[in-house]
């Protein structure tokens, strides 16, 4: 009778459990069995491991071998148990040696012929590795991916003669690193300065950049909605490690996997109209993260707001407020962060062309009020920031000189988001009702016309704090400790700008 434990990890949304790997064999008719919920991908595992470990020189022995994956209520799935479950049955009948196996943790998927295919997660899987202190075995495709990863010995293997090779003591391998400049050059944008007039909707960038705000952007086609929202990604703050790991980890759950050229890059997802609820927030069986996750310390750009399902645009009220989203299934529960920034644009009617100087929209007021009723209230008071983006005639098109660069805007930005995490450790846009009190700053006359403004308006307490938050933000952005009366004036003005159904 032998025994050999290997430690491995498991993907519960973007947490790793760990995974122990528990190999027996017996004596008694040829036989190889997977105990502890493993799913379709991790049964099939047993003719993988048995061609791979005969392909690369080793006997498979003619054994009772039982593998068991513990804890066993915790659902396994992939083929990242591949690479464990063949070097524990090698350890397990003498055929490897190793000591120290107990301070390693590995995954990986095996080819027939031997060789190892990346797996999904590994920079997640990576994170939790380190927390335990061991080091990790994994795929050269998968270990570059992880590298990014500091402080932890992190090894990438192309074949199970290459890792049993390694456990056995007969051949070196030095640590993965990231490769130079996989990580340093800054991404190109689309610049501000192509985008001529609209002086309105480019303040508005301004202040959604400088704080995290949502942002609606209302207008005819062709206003340059699209164009705005394309260039918010290269105005917004350089992103710290502990947000790049963050991001970096949740695409790494995604099939294609997390590249190293996209490191500390913030994303910006932009899915099509007919994008379900479960693309946009995640799901499935085995629970994906959704474009809102995806979107993770960045851009989630919705064009053509309106013609998104109802019910689909409903589920972002949560996470809009939470910064997270829970997805619970009859067999599993699992959480994806989603702190993203919403940027969405749509018509002011169906045809387009409400308030078009050509006077083209023929568009009945019930039309437009169904039109627009398509997004809900509650929706709607999440958004900090809405704005009108009116058509330009055709001399300032034609004519009109180019706005500020992206560069300077940026200069301001970073100005305004670091005097916030001084002051208050987060952006505006994340405070809570009771942290804006807390932090103070407000002028009573700007508390005075905030409040006449709620009684005129019929503002609802959200709406309340929304501008509070805004107002904030410009003050920031003009370097005062002070919210006055015009910040909280134009805060108003920004949101009821173009603020559909009334």
């Amino acid at each position: 009778m032998a025994l050999a434990v290997v430690a491995s990890r498991a993907l519960s949304g973007l947490d790793a459990p760990e995974v122990a790997v528990e190999v027996h064999l017996a004596n008694g008719l040829p036989a190889f069995t997977i105990v502890g919920l493993p799913d379709l991908e991790v049964k099939e595992s047993r003719e993988r491991v048995r061609a791979a470990i005969l392909t690369s020189g080793f006997e498979f022995p003619a054994r009772r071998i039982t593998v068991n994956l513990a804890p066993a209520d915790l659902p396994k799935d992939s083929g990242r148990f591949d690479l464990p479950i063949a070097i524990g049955i090698l350890v397990a009948s003498g055929q490897v040696r190793c000591a120290t196996l107990s301070e390693y943790e590995i995954a990986g998927e095996l080819a027939l012929t031997g060789a190892l295919r990346p797996v999904r997660g590994a920079l997640a899987m990576a994170c939790k590795t380190r927390a335990a202190g061991r080091a990790f075995i994994l795929p050269q495709a998968s270990a570059k991916e992880a590298a990014v990863l500091e402080g932890m010995s992190l090894y990438g293997v192309d074949t199970l003669l290459e890792a049993c090779a390694f456990l056995n003591g007969l051949q070196l391998l030095q640590p993965c690193r990231p490769e130079p400049g996989d990580a340093e050059a800054r991404p190109s944008y689309p610049d501000l300065c192509d985008i001529k007039g609209q002086p309105l909707a480019r303040h508005a960038l301004e202040v959604a950049a400088a704080g995290r705000h949502s942002l609606l952007l209302m207008g005819p086609p062709g206003t340059g909605k699209s164009m705005l929202a394309a260039r918010l990604p290269g105005i917004l703050p350089e992103m710290p490690d502990d947000e790049a790991l963050e991001s970096a980890a949740v695409r790494s759950l995604t099939t294609g996997g997390f590249t190293l050229d996209s490191w500390g890059v913030r994303p910006f997802r932009s899915p099509h109209h007919t994008a379900s609820a479960v693309a946009l927030v995640g799901g499935g069986s085995d629970p994906r993260p959704g474009e809102i996750s995806l979107a993770h310390h960045g851009v989630l750009f919705l064009d053509e707001l309106p013609e998104f399902d109802r019910k689909v645009l409903e589920v972002l009220r949560e996470p809009l407020e939470a910064g997270v989203i829970h997805i619970s299934r009859a067999a599993r529960q699992a959480s994806f962060p989603a702190r993203f920034q919403l940027i969405a644009a749509m018509n002011p009617c169906p045809c387009g062309y409400l308030g078009h100087f050509s006077g083209k929209c023929r568009c009945t007021p019930e039309q437009v009020d169904r039109y627009r009723g398509k997004i809900s209230g509650p929706l709607l008071d999440r958004i900090d920031l809405h704005i009108e983006v009116p058509p330009l005639p055709a001399k300032e098109l034609v004519a009109g000189s180019a706005g500020e660069s992206s560069e300077r805007v940026r200069e301001r930005v970073e100005c305004a988001y670091h005097r916030q995490l001084a002051r208050q450790g987060k952006a505006n846009a994340e405070l809570s009702g009771v942290e804006l009190e807390g932090i103070g700053g407000f002028h009573a006359d700007a508390l005075a016309l905030l409040r006449q403004a709620l009684d005129k308006i019929g503002l609802s307490a959200r709406a309340y704090h929304r501008i509070l938050r805004v107002s904030r933000t410009i003050a920031d952005l003009q370097g005062q400790a002070m919210v006055m009366r015009e910040h909280v004036l134009q805060a108003i003005q920004l949101r009821r700008a173009a603020m559909p159904n009334g």
